[in-house]
C-alpha cells in the first residue's frame, strides 16, 4: 500500500509551500488508495511550539485535508532514535564525536583560509582518533555522527526531476544524534519514514540536498529506499523566492482576508502542476487526475490575481447560507448587527457575484445595514434641481404601493422615468447615494427591495429634508 506523509516543523504558521506539499501527498495517497499521514518534527526545542502545531492542524484541517494516522511527535520517540543510533554504531556506520563547537569553528576557519570547502575532517573516526591518539574527554557527552562513504556516488531517480547525483566527497560526516539525545533533521526522518513504512516521500526541492544523505542511513540500516519526489519552489510574481514582502504566505491568513479553502486548494493545485488546459476543478477531480508526472520541474509563480479570480468563482457558487455565516462574524466585528436588517443570506446571494473576498463581500454588505450619509459635494453633484422632483415623485410612488417586491419597484421607477423625462442613470445614481451612500451597487430595483418600504422611505424623507433645508 502507498503511504506518503506531511511532516512539518511546528515554528510557525503553515505556509503557502508547505500546504502545496501538504496537498499534493495527501492527492497521491487518496488516489492510489494509500494513506496519509501527519508527523510534527518538533526537535527544534527553542522556536517549537503548541501554539504552531495547533496553528497547522488548524489550517489543515480547514483546507479538508485530512490523515489517517497522527500527528506523531518526535520528542516523544527519542529512546527509538537511541536505539538506531546504536545500532548504527554497532554496525560502523557511526561513531560519537567529542569535538567540541571551538574546536569545529577553528577547523573551519582553517580549511577557509585554505580555499576548502568548510567540513567536518573525520577527526573522531575511531581509526583516525587512535592514530592521533585522542582521548575521549570526560566534561562533556559525545555527538553521534554518521561515517558517510569516502568514495563513489549517490543517486535517485528523482519522481519529478528525473535522475540525481551527487559525489560521496561532497558530503562529510554528518551529526545523527546531539549531545542531549535529540535527532538531527536528516536522522530522524530517516527513522520515522522507515518506522513509518514510507513508500513515497513528496516534499519541496529545498531538500534535494539532504536526500542524499538520507539515502546512506537507509543504506546503513539496509532498508529499502523510499520513492522521492522533489516539487519546485514557489516564488513571488517577481521571480524572487515567496516572502511576507509578497503579500500574505500563510494559509490561515488567507483565511482571514477571505478566501474560500476550495479557492485555496484548486489554485495550490495548479501551482505547478496541471491536466491540460484545466484550470477550475474540485478536489475529487484532483484526486482523480493528480500525477507526479506533471508536476513542473520549474518553480512556479503566485499569481494573487488568479486567486482571486478562483475565490471569487467559488463564492459566486457557494450557498448564501454558508456565506452569510462567513460574513455575520465580519460584520460583528465592524460593530454591525446583521438581524437588525434584511436576511443576511438574501444580502450575500443580492452582492457575491461582485466579491473577490468574504472579506469584500462583508464591506459591500453594511451598505444594508449602516445609515448612509452623503457629503457637500455628493449633494451638489447628484441631487441637483432636475433630480429632486423626481425623487420627490418616486417617494410618493413607493408609499403607495401595495406589493413590496422587485418587479413591482422596478415598474414604480419606470413610472417616474417616464412622467419626468429622465434617464435610468439620472435617477438611479442619485437613489444610490441618498439611500446608501455608494454610487455603485447592484440592480436599483433589488437594493430597493432589500432595504423594505419602512428603512427606503425614512432614508428618502431625511435625505430628502436635509437637501431642501440646505
Amino acid at each position: 500500500m502507498i503511504r506518503t506523509r506531511f511532516a512539518p516543523s511546528p515554528t510557525g504558521f503553515l505556509h503557502i509551500g508547505g500546504a502545496r506539499t501538504a496537498l499534493f501527498s495527501w492527492a497521491f495517497a487518496r488516489r492510489h488508495g494509500g494513506q496519509f499521514i501527519l508527523r510534527i518534527e518538533d526537535t527544534d526545542l527553542e522556536r517549537s511550539t503548541q501554539a504552531s502545531v495547533d496553528a497547522i492542524l488548524d489550517s489543515m484541517r480547514w483546507l479538508g485535508i485530512d490523515w489517517d494516522e497522527g500527528p506523531a511527535f518526535q520528542m516523544q520517540r527519542l529512546p527509538r532514535y537511541r536505539a538506531v543510533a546504536d545500532q548504527l554504531i554497532a554496525g560502523g556506520h557511526a561513531y560519537p564525536c567529542w569535538a567540541s563547537r571551538e574546536e569545529l569553528d577553528t577547523m573551519r576557519e582553517t580549511q577557509r583560509a585554505k580555499g576548502e570547502k568548510p567540513r567536518y575532517d573525520g577527526r573522531w573516526r575511531p581509526e583516525r582518533a587512535m592514530a592521533d591518539g585522542r582521548v575521549a574527554p570526560s566534561d562533556r557527552a559525545p555527538v553521534i555522527r554518521f561515517r558517510t562513504p569516502d568514495h563513489g556516488t549517490v543517486g535517485w531517480n528523482d519522481l519529478v526531476k528525473g535522475p540525481i547525483e551527487f559525489p560521496n566527497a561532497e558530503l562529510d560526516d554528518l551529526v545523527i544524534l546531539r549531545a542531549d539525545g535529540v535527532p538531527t533533521y536528516n536522522f530522524g526522518v530517516v527513522v520515522d519514514d522507515l518506522d513509518m513504512q514510507m513508500t513515497h516521500v513528496i516534499r519541496g526541492d529545498d531538500h534535494v540536498n539532504n536526500t542524499p544523505r538520507q539515502i546512506h542511513i537507509f543504506n546503513a540500516l539496509g532498508a529499502a529506499l523510499p520513492l522521492f519526489g522533489h516539487v519546485p519552489m514557489i516564488l513571488g510574481a517577481d521571480g524572487e523566492r515567496l516572502s511576507k514582502r509578497h503579500g500574505a504566505v500563510s494559509v490561515t491568513q488567507y483565511r482571514d482576508e477571505g478566501y474560500l479553502p476550495e479557492a485555496l486548494n484548486n489554485y495550490l493545485a495548479r501551482l505547478g502542476w496541471s491536466h491540460g488546459d484545466e484550470e477550475v476543478f474540485s478536489m475529487a477531480q484532483f484526486i482523480e487526475w493528480f500525477d507526479l508526472q506533471h508536476v513542473s520541474r520549474s518553480p512556479a509563480r503566485f499569481d494573487t490575481e488568479k486567486l482571486d479570480w478562483l475565490n471569487q468563482h467559488y463564492i459566486q457558487r457557494a450557498d448564501d447560507t454558508r456565506l452569510a455565516h462567513l460574513v455575520a462574524p465580519l460584520l460583528l466585528a465592524m460593530q454591525i448587527d446583521s438581524a437588525a436588517g434584511p436576511k443576511l443570506s438574501a444580502v450575500v446571494a443580492l452582492l457575491k457575484d461582485r466579491a473577490t473576498t468574504i472579506q469584500h463581500l462583508a464591506q459591500a454588505a453594511t451598505l444594508f445595514y449602516v445609515e448612509p450619509s452623503m457629503d457637500q459635494q455628493q449633494r451638489v453633484t447628484h441631487l441637483n434641481q432636475t433630480v429632486r422632483p423626481a425623487l420627490l415623485a418616486l417617494r410618493t410612488e413607493l408609499a403607495a404601493l401595495a406589493h413590496w417586491d422587485r418587479a413591482t419597484l422596478s415598474a414604480a421607477i419606470k413610472k417616474v422615468l417616464a412622467e419626468t423625462k429622465l434617464k435610468m442613470p439620472q435617477l438611479a445614481m442619485p437613489l444610490r447615494v441618498l439611500l446608501t451612500g455608494r454610487e455603485q451597487t447592484p440592480a436599483i430595483d433589488a437594493v430597493l427591495e432589500l432595504l423594505g418600504r419602512d428603512v427606503v422611505l425614512s432614508r428618502l424623507d431625511r435625505a430628502l429634508a436635509e437637501v431642501i433645508s440646505s
